[in-house]
């Protein structure tokens, strides 16, 4: 039974979908003016992560992510390039998409609607709310009237109405009625792109995107909403009010919200200019280090972010990989009959797998999957290290075969598990070996155990005699 933690209940709610076995799902994506950075890829790997958990669990997942393609921050990057908002979305919704890839996000199957591309859409969505008393009219641009909506408006956030300022791109004007009212549509100005409404020429809001889109794709009520927590005030709390306001319905029942990054333990900001670029940092790590680093805490608490916790997350990654590879390695060759059959990792094998269902049942806990399939890990290599026999040499190939799908499969981490030594030739494994062995005569016993521990990582298994070095994959 898959518990979500509700951020508009603020509580573990019980997972119920509107339809039996079918999940639809709305997470609200980038702006793109830019190349994103570390913060905007935790999203976009968290609920692809819960996706791909849903999909392992049985459901048959709807998941529509959007681009928001005309933005103030757009129209500015292009004034100042000499170009237009059009060209600026294409370039950075290619790189996002180039981006994507490297971190093994699934597209089979998602929608990535932009904004621009729904634009009756949110006129007709502003008439409604016009027509219903909920919205008004002021010199081109059309305001939401918080006011009508005063006894839910701050159920998301967990505010009073009355405590409630204006978000961060709400603009205030002597042209609202109230300072809490925000825009559904605003009026063009010069050099801006604009579409022909009832009002006269201009673009939409912010917030009406997501519900104008949403909406299309999964009518007025749906299953889980999901972002990022600077999103929960004011875009998701002025997305509920609109929606619900203008289409009836529940709009989305279960509100999923992730953790901020923080570098150096202060939260990363654009304005504080402390924020890393995905990019740049793919330069130094691959993609499944940084999905796996981002998998090991709990998508709702804060993550510290710095080149040494990455390189941390890619020594265990190593590890995990390396008992694969150790595992596809093995052949009936090297079979024992008098070895062991695997019934000790039989056993922590059907203990993994429900454990990780536990684990991730529990509001999608990569964290404590992570730590369980290490305990698997631990055990795989602790049967490769002994003889084993026929049933044992099964057993290994199940747990890896099933350790490989979690991995690559319901967690998203692109495992490599090619033969890592085959391109080592044996002259090259016995000259480190060589080295490791002058290291232990000088007694540099720091240098022999780094060497030992590397190879190790490498599938590389050695065992010291009185006079030699004995070692296999």
């Amino acid at each position: 039974m898959i518990k979500i933690y509700n951020t508009l209940s603020a509580t573990l709610d019980t997972f119920v979908p509107q339809k039996e076995k079918e999940v639809s799902m709305y997470v609200c994506g980038p702006t793109v003016y830019n190349y994103i950075h570390i913060g905007n890829a935790r999203p976009a790997i968290v609920f692809d992560t819960v996706r791909r958990y849903l999909e392992y669990r049985g459901y048959q997942v709807k998941y529509v992510q959007n681009f928001t393609d005309v933005d103030d921050k757009m129209i500015k990057r292009a004034n100042e390039e000499g170009s237009t908002v059009e060209e600026i979305a294409h370039r950075y919704i290619e790189a996002y998409l180039e981006d994507m890839k490297h971190l093994h996000i699934k597209e089979e199957g998602m929608l990535r609607p932009k904004a621009t591309e729904h634009i009756q859409e949110m006129i007709k969505m502003i008439q409604s709310l016009i027509e219903k008393g909920h919205a008004y009219e002021s010199n081109g641009d059309v305001y939401f009237r918080v006011s009508t909506y005063h006894e839910e408006y701050g159920a998301l956030s967990k505010q009073k109405i009355e405590d409630l300022q204006s978000g961060a791109r709400i603009e205030v004007t002597e042209l609202k009625e109230s300072p809490l009212d925000f825009a559904l549509w605003k009026a063009s100005k010069p050099g801006e792109p604009y579409w022909d409404s009832p009002w006269g020429q201009g673009r939409p809001g912010w917030h009406i995107e997501c519900s104008a889109m949403s909406n299309k794709y999964f009518g007025n009520s749906f299953d889980i909403h999901g972002g990022g927590q600077d999103l929960i005030f004011p875009h998701h709390e002025n997305e509920i009010a609109q929606s619900k306001c203008s289409c009836g319905g529940s709009f989305a029942k279960y509100w999923m919200h992730n953790g901020y990054i923080n570098i150096d333990g202060v939260k990363m900001s654009k304005s504080l200019g402390n924020f890393v670029l995905l990019r740049d940092i793919l330069k130094h790590f691959s993609g499944k280090v940084i999905r796996f680093f981002m998998l090991t805490a709990h998508y709702r608490k804060p993550m510290n972010f710095s080149d040494a916790e990455l390189h941390q997350a890619k020594i265990a990654l190593e590890r995990m990989e390396n008992s694969l590879i150790r595992v596809y390695e093995t052949s009936e060759d090297k079979m024992d009959p008098q070895g062991n059959s695997g019934e000790d990792l039989k056993k922590v094998l059907q203990d993994t797998e429900e454990k990780f269902i536990e684990a991730m049942d529990e509001d999608f806990n990569t964290a404590q999957a992570i730590g369980v399939l290490f305990e698997l890990v631990r055990e795989l290599n602790k049967t490769l290290d002994n003889p084993y026999n026929q049933e044992g040499y099964q057993v290994l190939k199940k747990t890896a075969a099933y350790l490989y799908h979690i991995l690559y499969d319901v967690l998203g981490i692109a495992v490599e598990v090619e033969t890592k030594v085959e391109n080592l030739t044996v002259d090259l494994v016995e000259f480190i070996l060589e080295l490791r062995r002058e290291a232990r005569v000088a007694k540099n016993w720091e240098l022999s155990d780094r060497i030992r521990d590397r190879l190790a990582e490498l599938g590389i298994q050695i065992k010291d005699g009185k006079d030699s070095t004995i070692w296999r994959v």
